[in-house]
């Protein structure tokens, strides 16, 4: 399974409903807290190519984006064939 990483900060919907999905799918995740830390937050932005917003998701070396574009991976049906590879 490939290594998932989210950026996402406290009590933020979009972060919780991303994580929802990956908690539902049983994919453990490396989750990286922004709130309070300007360096991490920065390194994110830098990261995501000036995303600024939470969460920033990446599968593997992917960068996936939002809650929105995961939850459109999943629709689609793609997303678990990106967890699996």
């Amino acid at each position: 399974m490939s290594e998932v990483t989210i950026y996402s900060s406290n009590y933020c919907p979009f972060c919780i409903r991303a994580k929802q999905l990956l908690d539902a799918k049983g994919v453990k995740y490396n989750e990286i807290r922004v709130d309070g830390q300007p360096k991490v937050r920065a390194e994110m932005t830098r990261l995501a190519g000036g995303a600024t917003s939470v969460p920033q998701i990446w599968i593997g070396k992917t960068h996936v984006g939002g809650c929105d574009q995961l939850q459109a991976l999943e629709r689609s049906g793609k997303l678990d064939a990106m967890l699996a590879s």
